[in-house]
């Protein structure tokens, strides 16, 4: 303690600095650098994903009837590697510029049910014949748990009283 009874009053010199030398406030220094006390953590586990409330396999394809389907260079890419073509044929063949020219969009051809689908789409069957090399867009469609379309398409079944029945709008 100091003459006046204060802790920490010192006025002794730091030996590197020259400044005033206070030896609590290195003590607390001191034992901040200690490892802290251990901290209960509580694990949250992740919730599962959702699961999807529609049946690709009971749709006849409407979105492969979308007259934009915009794909990325790496799909290009990836349907090259699937018919074992160049990327600048797979550009030509499978792709066509959009109105503006700034991206790709899948080629068409008629459909028997709606007006055109997808080259790769299997009118007959009813499925798309390039699953494994599908489109980014496509994997990811409809980006969620339910999709409007389907869900349009059982409400009509069940009006309908015909399991087959394919709404066209």
């Amino acid at each position: 303690m100091h003459e006046s009874g204060r802790r920490g009053a010192q006025s002794e010199a730091h030996p590197r600095r020259g400044l005033a030398y206070n030896p609590f406030f290195f003590r607390r220094i001191e034992m901040k650098k200690t490892k802290p006390f251990p901290v209960a953590v509580r694990v949250v586990p992740v919730a599962a994903k959702p699961r999807a409330k529609y049946s690709c396999e009971k749709c006849p394809g409407y979105c492969c009837t979308y007259s934009d389907i915009e794909i990325t260079r790496r799909d290009i890419e990836r349907l090259a590697r699937h018919f074992k073509v160049d990327y600048a044929r797979a550009e030509q063949r499978y792709t066509k510029p959009d109105a503006k020219g700034k991206a790709r969009l899948l080629r068409h051809r008629q459909d028997s049910i709606f007006e055109s689908a997808c080259m790769f789409f299997d009118q007959d069957k009813r499925r798309c014949t390039v699953y494994e090399a599908r489109p980014g867009v496509c994997r990811k469609y409809p980006d969620s748990t339910r999709c409007g379309y389907y869900d349009f398409l059982v409400f009509e079944r069940e009006q309908q009283g015909n399991d087959e029945y394919i709404a066209l709008t």
